[in-house]
């Protein structure tokens, strides 16, 4: 029996986060093989730390000439993204960070699995369990903890990008615990905010009256009283910020990147895949399809798993829950869905149109409860289906 009065809790971190400073050099990385041939082949990590960024994987053209040129010309990639996030500390600055690409071909015998042949369809990049969710708790379908955890570094980042708020730093994590009463959030019990500043005179109470005013401003009215807890920077100075820091890794923000813990998640991180990775692709499905069966009136809470093998094209299950807040079996949705769009590997990058340079954008601040852009990126965001799906029902 679900519970309807609890407090839970999301964290969100930055662009700027050591982190998320490396899936968005991951991400640019594939965008910018994606630009160049939309079939392309990218499965790029990165490591950070200070005065040093390391790319490594694998990487596949069907030019290879100007596969080898490509690959070796990437610094100019990495120093963009370090810029715009806006490092130019003397441990990690865009100008003179050392680069060292480790780069290589796509392994052959995975190629095999996953390129399309005569009497053989295009199969999955490899195995694994995909997770999809969405809730009618915000206009964006999403958890409230996460959406607003995110939505709050992004206007920071805003301000300080603008010079508004010269004081802040790019590195810096939000946490909100939202308290729910049957159901619905209604307020916050706590808010932590830990943000990089310049001015090492700068304590807590400094910091906290610039960031207040854009937090009010984020939460809904009333979510904030007297009774709410506040933790800004708490352990005090916060100078020393990004990879110079905190080493940072592609992939270790994975509940930031999807549903802050309140949906289950597959364990496939997604910055730097290809869309042949179902890992990424069948994630952004999974999110597309739960969010249809939510804005379809089908019910108020959903998760969609769906599972894959690598070389098979085909997903092995799919899998509906509704939380008890469906007004349709979760085994008639799970028909509907197979009805609806084909869920193999090109099937989700055809229907999403995935095979863009759209991914550096998703690096930060959530893959989901994003508004779907003209260019394509954030397709898995559209609400398209709702009529298909109730014709499916």
């Amino acid at each position: 029996m679900s519970r309807n009065n609890y407090t839970f809790t999301s964290e969100s971190v930055s662009e700027g986060h050591p982190d998320k400073v490396c899936d968005r050099i991951s991400d640019a990385v594939l965008d910018a093989f994606l630009n160049e041939e939309p079939e392309a082949r990218v499965a790029c990590e990165t490591f950070a730390t200070t005065n040093r960024v390391v790319i490594g994987g694998e990487v596949g053209l069907n030019d290879k000439a100007r596969l080898t040129q490509l690959r070796d010309d990437l610094a100019y990639v990495v120093r963009d993204c370090i810029r715009d996030i806006g490092y130019e500390q003397d441990k990690f600055h865009w100008k003179d960070v050392e680069i060292t690409n480790l780069l290589h071909e796509q392994s052959a015998h995975i190629a095999q699995g996953v390129n399309a042949a005569e009497n053989k369809e295009e199969g999955a990049g490899d195995q694994g369990i995909m997770f999809g969710f969405a809730t009618d708790e915000t206009d964006a379908m999403m958890p409230a903890p996460i959406q607003f955890s995110h939505a709050i570094l992004r206007r920071l980042a805003e301000v300080r990008k603008s010079g508004a708020e010269p004081a802040l730093g790019p590195d810096a994590k939000s946490q909100l615990s939202v308290r729910y009463e049957n159901g619905k959030p209604v307020g916050v019990s706590s808010i932590v905010l830990s943000t990089q500043h310049f001015d090492e005179t700068l304590t807590s109470a400094d910091i906290r009256a610039i960031v207040e005013p854009y937090i009010l401003e984020i939460l809904p009215d009333g979510w904030v009283d007297a009774d709410t807890v506040w933790h800004v920077n708490p352990t005090g100075k916060f100078v020393i910020g990004g990879p110079d820091g905190d080493a940072g890794l592609t992939g270790r923000k994975i509940i930031v990147d999807t549903y802050g813990g309140a949906a289950p998640h597959g364990g496939g991180a997604f910055s730097g895949k290809d869309p042949t990775k179902v890992d990424r692709s069948a994630a952004y499905a999974a999110r597309y399809l739960a969010k249809n069966v939510v804005a379809a009136g089908m019910a108020g809470k959903c998760t969609i798993q769906l599972s894959y093998a690598i070389g098979v094209s085909q997903p092995l299950s799919i899998y509906a829950q509704t939380h008890g807040t469906g007004e349709i079996p979760p085994s008639e949705i799970e028909k509907a869905i197979g009805k609806v769009m084909d869920l193999s590997p090109r099937g989700i990058r055809e229907h999403l149109q995935l095979n863009r340079p759209i991914y550096q954008r998703t690096a930060a601040y959530g893959h989901f409860g994003r508004q779907p852009e003209a260019d394509g990126g954030f397709s898995w965001e559209r609400t398209d289906l709702v009529e298909s799906l109730k014709s499916a029902i």
